[in-house]
């Protein structure tokens, strides 16, 4: 037995909007080096979830822990800074800018080159060891020939790529990804589901994904949400075999057997 503590932690979370219950007591937990997924119906409070543990909304109620320390009302920059870092599922990234210029931009606070705004904007933005990292986000996504093309003129699944490698260049120590898919042909989602595989064993992993099938080689556990609770979790072949988990998803058939 392993008195671990988990990297990230929720006690009771909680959030309403306006009397609507979007996440409704959660308690989760995960440990140092883990992947886990997400999974549930559209408006289960998956993405609401994700949005209180990364402080783009704070909880009604309910406690929020990063390697125990209390971040319940910690700002997103803030928990940035710790190494929480996540995309979004419509792609996040400055189309007025050469793709290798998203990655510094990010990059830039935590750097260690911030002392100076004046510094970074003349002076310091392109430093070399910097721009190696970002440079090396890139070939890591497989875009590194796209690095000095505007954002505009990538497609979106190169785009897609740019905000993983944004993601990726951070050095996340927990990384938490919100259908990274989306948008992907089925030759790119094999290209990125690879990457994963391979960069999670850096860091812990949480990924939300309606296309369950992707992500089942890439977690050890899966929990389903479903109307703001959590209502299991566990390996993902028992979990998929869950009577309530296949009624959520699949509604109650009589004789219905599991084949997962």
């Amino acid at each position: 037995m392993t008195n671990e503590q988990p990297i990230i932690e929720t006690r009771g979370a909680t959030i309403n909007f306006n009397g609507l219950v979007a996440v409704d007591s959660v308690d989760f937990s995960m440990k140092q080096g883990e992947a886990v997924g997400v999974i549930g119906p559209n408006g289960a409070g998956k993405t609401t979830f994700f949005n209180l543990l990364t402080g783009l909304f704070f909880p009604t109620g309910g406690t929020i822990f990063f390697s125990g320390t209390d971040i319940t009302r910690v700002p997103p920059h803030k928990r940035v800074l710790m190494g929480i870092i996540r995309t979004f599922q419509l792609v996040s990234v400055f189309d007025s800018l050469p793709v290798v210029d998203n990655l510094i931009l990010s990059t830039h606070r935590i750097s260690g080159h911030q002392e100076s705004k004046r510094k970074f904007f003349f002076n310091d933005a392109h430093h070399r060891e910097m721009e190696e990292r970002c440079l090396d986000a890139l070939k890591l996504m497989g875009i590194e020939s796209k690095a000095d093309v505007m954002t505009s003129e990538l497609s979106y699944g190169e785009k897609r790529k740019l905000e993983l490698a944004v993601a990726l260049s951070l050095e996340p120590k927990i990384l938490l990804l919100d259908e990274p898919f989306a948008g992907l042909s089925d030759m790119e989602i094999c290209e990125v589901s690879g990457i994963l595989a391979e960069v999670k064993k850096k860091f812990s992993f949480v990924i939300i994904e309606h296309k369950i099938s992707h992500i089942l080689d890439l977690v050890g556990r899966l929990c389903v949400m479903h109307e703001g609770k959590l209502i299991a979790e566990g390996p993902p072949n028992e979990v998929l075999c869950n009577s309530l988990v296949r009624e959520v998803y699949w509604g109650k058939e009589e004789g219905l057997t599991c084949s997962v």
